[in-house]
């Protein structure tokens, strides 16, 4: 007995000598995982690991309302080896390089319609794509009417800082040609057809109109390439539009707003004498669309899988996601998840696999 004291003691010295020679190095240790954290950044192709097929990235899960782990409404969606972003919400330029999917990169940038938790980051993700990248042409900006309007005004609040950057890093590292974005305009009617605003090789990206009252024009994406796709809904109430888009589609990333926390928030918010946002709740009702619903669209349209993005309210514990969903995964049927920040879905071609992982997670954020 007296000897297995003995070992047991040696064999802690052993371990606090070992974590205090850990200690002692922590600076150089640090160093040497920062070095690595940046080689990984800076690859020169940081998107030649992912298997061929379609990828889908959370870069903002969150809504208007303040949320410290969602940024504001984006997804990426990289198709073979082209990264394309869907909307751009507060925050969501950082968390593309935290994914490590460089704004650089981004071949197109879609924007679902003109509310300012879509478009806040847009400013932030031109000016990373043109300095990311020493790009020499415009980022390519697609959207419904307005869009024209909206980029010219992000161009003109980074005027001065354009002009900051050329003259300090000079016109080889940031080419005057490539800053701001280019507006390719286009329009989804509800009584039309849906519109290919975008085809490549083995890629189409086709619009079509949802449900978003007051707003006029709002639209949501379909991706396909080489047999596998994703459709982005962006903000909408139920829409048949959307079912009709969503056919056997792969993955449905949709909206959701849960009625019955937003009228919690709606409750505490009159009895604290706080009108306005109690007003303010009670609007939002009309035109986002709750879980179950969705979940019975979803199957309706036979879509294979559905992740939530743009939640509403925030759920800053995982235990709210069951109030949240209520009864969609029991309606829906098939594999659901309310979206966080970093998810990331890989959809290999040739396959009807859907991988998941979160990219956030993965790079120690």
């Amino acid at each position: 007995m007296r000897g297995l004291w003995i070992g047991l003691g040696a064999l802690g010295l052993v371990v606090v000598i070992g974590l205090g020679g850990a200690w002692l190095f922590r600076d150089r240790l640090a160093l040497v995982g920062m070095r690595q954290a940046y080689a990984l950044a800076l690859a020169e192709d940081p998107l030649a690991s992912l298997p061929d097929g379609l990828h889908v990235g959370l870069c903002g899960s969150g809504s208007p309302m303040p949320d410290p782990t969602r940024a504001g409404p984006c997804v990426a969606v990289v198709a073979g080896r082209d990264l394309f972003v869907v909307d751009s919400g507060s925050g969501s330029t950082r968390n593309l390089l935290l994914m490590n999917l460089p704004p650089a990169s981004v071949a197109a940038t879609f924007i679902t319609h003109y509310h300012s938790d879509h478009i806040a980051d847009l400013g932030e993700l031109m000016l990373q794509h043109w300095a990311g990248g020493a790009a020499r042409a415009p980022m390519p900006i697609y959207g419904p009417p307005g869009l024209e309007g909206v980029v010219d005004g992000f161009e003109a609040a980074y005027a001065p800082d354009r002009g900051y950057r050329i003259a300090h890093h000079g016109a080889a590292v940031v080419p005057p040609s490539g800053f701001g974005g280019e507006p390719h305009v286009f329009s989804a009617a509800a009584d039309g057809p849906d519109v290919l605003v975008l085809e490549k090789p083995d890629l189409k990206v086709w619009a079509f109109p949802v449900a978003h009252a007051p707003v006029e024009g709002a639209v949501g994406y379909r991706f396909e390439y080489k047999g596998r796709s994703v459709v982005v809904s962006g903000d909408t109430g139920p829409s048949e539009r959307l079912v009709r888009a969503s056919r056997n589609v792969d993955l449905l990333v949709h909206e959701g707003l849960a009625p019955n926390l937003v009228a919690m928030q709606e409750s505490v918010a009159e009895q604290a004498g706080r009108g306005n946002y109690a007003h303010i709740f009670r609007d939002i009702l009309t035109y986002h669309t709750p879980p179950e619903t969705v979940a019975r669209e979803a199957k309706a349209a036979g879509a294979k899988a559905v992740l939530f993005y743009h939640v509403i309210p925030p759920l800053p514990v995982r235990a709210l996601e069951g109030p949240f969903l209520g009864r969609s995964k029991e309606i829906f049927g098939g594999p659901m998840r309310v979206g966080r920040d970093g998810d990331f879905a890989s959809l290999p071609a040739g396959s009807s696999e859907v991988k998941w992982s979160n990219r956030l997670k993965a790079l120690g954020f």
